[in-house]
C-alpha cells in the first residue's frame, strides 16, 4: 500500500479517540484528565521517557519558542535531539522532531503499529495522550541524547506530565483556557506549577504577582530551587531589527573560573516578548545539567527556526503570519508591530475559538487595524464569522467576511496592494496555518 494511504490511516487511527483539541470549551471543562492511563501506558512500552534527560516547558504564552531555542542549542552542541510541540501547522509530524526535523511518515506508520496493541489494553486514552506517548516511544526508538517537551495543556494533568525532567521552565503566564485552567491567574498558576517536582530546580520567565506566589510557595513545598529570569538572572535588549535581535544575559552564576560572565544572544525572533523567552531558555539550558557551553548556546540560538511568530513572509507591503490567540499575546503583537511598522495600519485576517477573549484581543489591537477580514478555519471550534463580526461592530472596528480562509487572504492581498498596509493574520492558530498554505500557492 502507498506510504501516503497507510500514513493517513494512522492519523484516522489516532483521531479516533477522543480529541479534546476538536472539543468545545463545555465538553472540555468536564473532561476526565488524569495521568492513570499515560503512566499505564508508558509502564507498558517500557517507560522510554526515562532513557535521556528531558527540558519540560509550560506557560500560557511563549513555551513553543522557548522550546525550539532549547532544542536548537543543544542540537548546536552536538546532541540529538527530540522536540515535542503542540499543535502542528501544516503536518501532523511536526509534533515529534527530531533536530529540527520532523519524523517521516514512513516512521510515524511504524511507530502507530507498535502502539496499537497496547493502546487496546487501556481503556478511555486520547488522541493527545497516544501523540505523546508516540513521542516519548519515538525519542527512545531513535537515540534521541536529550529532549525537550512542551506542555499541552495546563500542566498539572496534561500528558506530558509523567516525566522527571533536569528542569521545569515555566513561560509568560496569562489568561487562557479559562474554563479549564481557571479565571484567575492564582488558579491558572496553580494549574502550570503542576509539572514541579520533587527537587527539581525550576526556571521561570518575568510574571505578574499573583503567579509568582504561587510558584515559588509549589517550589518550595517541593525543595526545588527556584530562578526568575529577570530577577535572578538579569537579561537585557541590546539591538532590534527587522534581520533579528541581540540582547545579553548575565551568566555569572554559572561562570566556574574568572570574572562574572555577560552573554550576547542573537536571535532571528522578532518582539520583545522573544527576547524574555531566549533569556528564558539560556537559564533553562545553563540549569539543565545536561553539559552546554555558552558558544553552543550562542550558535543554536542564532539558528532558531520557528514559524508563525511574527513570521515576516514579505517586506513590501507586508505580510506577517502570527500564531497570538488571546489579549495578552495581542498586546505583545500589537507593540511588536509598533516596534518593526510604527505607525503603518493592518488588514487582520481574523478567526478565533469560540472560547477566546476576543473582544480583549480587538481592544489590544484597534488603533492599529484598518480592517479586519474575518474568517473561519477548517476546525469544529471555530467560531462562525457573523458572531465575530458582531464583536468587531461593538468594538468600533470595520470588517467583512470572507470565507474559506484562502479567499480571506486574496482580498487582504487586494486591498493591501492599493495603500501598502501590511497584511497579519492573528488570532487562531488553525487559522494562520490555512493562511500560510494558501500563501505558498499565491508566491
Amino acid at each position: 500500500m502507498d506510504i501516503e494511504i497507510r500514513y493517513n490511516l494512522a492519523l484516522d487511527y489516532l483521531y479516533s479517540f477522543v480529541d479534546y483539541s476538536l472539543k468545545h470549551s463545555s465538553e472540555l471543562a468536564k473532561a476526565d484528565f488524569n495521568l492513570d492511563r499515560m503512566f499505564a501506558l508508558m509502564e507498558s512500552l517500557g517507560n522510554p521517557q526515562a532513557k535521556y534527560p528531558i527540558i519540560h516547558v509550560a506557560g500560557t504564552k511563549g513555551k513553543g519558542s522557548t522550546s525550539a531555542m532549547c532544542a536548537a542549542a543543544l542540537q548546536a552542541a552536538g546532541y540529538k535531539v527530540g522536540l515535542y510541540t503542540s499543535p502542528h501547522l501544516e503536518d501532523y509530524t511536526e509534533r515529534i522532531q527530531i533536530n529540527g526535523e520532523p519524523i517521516s511518515h514512513e516512521q510515524l506508520i511504524e511507530l502507530v503499529e507498535e502502539i496499537k496493541p497496547y493502546v487496546a489494553k487501556i481503556e478511555m486514552l486520547t488522541t493527545f495522550e497516544i501523540t505523546t506517548a508516540l513521542a516519548f516511544l519515538a525519542f527512545g526508538k531513535y537515540g534521541v541524547d536529550a529532549a525537550v517537551f512542551e506542555v499541552g495543556l495546563g500542566g498539572r494533568l496534561d500528558a506530558t506530565n509523567i516525566v522527571t525532567p533536569t528542569v521545569s521552565v515555566i513561560t509568560s503566564l496569562s489568561y487562557d483556557h479559562t474554563a479549564v485552567l481557571g479565571d484567575t491567574l492564582t488558579l491558572i498558576a496553580g494549574e502550570k506549577a503542576g509539572i514541579i517536582k520533587d527537587g527539581v530546580p525550576v526556571v521561570s520567565s518575568p510574571q505578574k504577582d499573583e503567579s509568582l506566589v504561587v510558584l515559588e510557595r509549589v517550589a518550595a513545598l517541593k525543595n526545588s530551587s527556584f530562578t526568575l529570569v529577570g530577577r535572578d538572572v538579569k537579561f537585557e535588549l541590546v539591538e532590534t531589527s527587522l534581520g533579528g535581535q541581540w540582547l545579553t544575559v548575565d551568566g555569572g552564576r554559572w561562570t566556574v573560573n574568572g570574572p562574572r560572565s555577560t552573554v550576547k544572544l542573537q536571535i532571528p525572533l522578532l518582539g520583545n516578548h522573544q527576547i524574555e523567552n531566549a533569556a528564558t531558555a539560556y537559564t533553562a539550558l545553563k540549569t539543565s545539567g545536561i553539559p552546554i557551553s555558552d558558544e553552543q548556546i550562542q550558535k543554536g540560538f542564532s539558528q532558531v527556526q520557528w514559524r508563525a511568530r511574527f513570521e515576516i513572509a514579505r517586506r513590501d507591503p507586508p505580510v506577517i503570519f502570527d500564531s497570538a490567540h488571546n489579549q495578552d499575546s495581542f498586546a505583545k503583537l500589537s507593540e511588536t508591530l509598533e516596534t518593526y511598522f510604527p505607525g503603518k495600519k493592518v488588514y487582520l485576517i481574523f478567526g478565533a475559538s469560540e472560547d477566546k477573549n476576543i473582544p480583549g484581543m480587538f481592544e489590544e489591537l484597534k488603533s492599529k487595524i484598518q480592517k479586519i477580514i474575518v474568517t473561519r478555519a477548517d476546525h469544529p471550534r471555530a467560531l462562525e464569522v457573523e458572531k465575530i463580526q458582531q464583536l468587531a461592530e461593538q468594538a468600533g472596528v470595520e470588517s467583512e467576511a470572507v470565507t474559506p480562509v484562502k479567499s480571506a487572504l486574496a482580498r487582504a492581498l487586494e486591498l493591501s496592494s492599493k495603500d501598502g498596509s501590511i497584511v497579519l493574520s492573528a488570532g487562531s492558530m488553525f487559522v494562520t496555518a490555512e493562511v500560510m498554505s494558501a500563501w505558498k500557492n499565491i508566491k
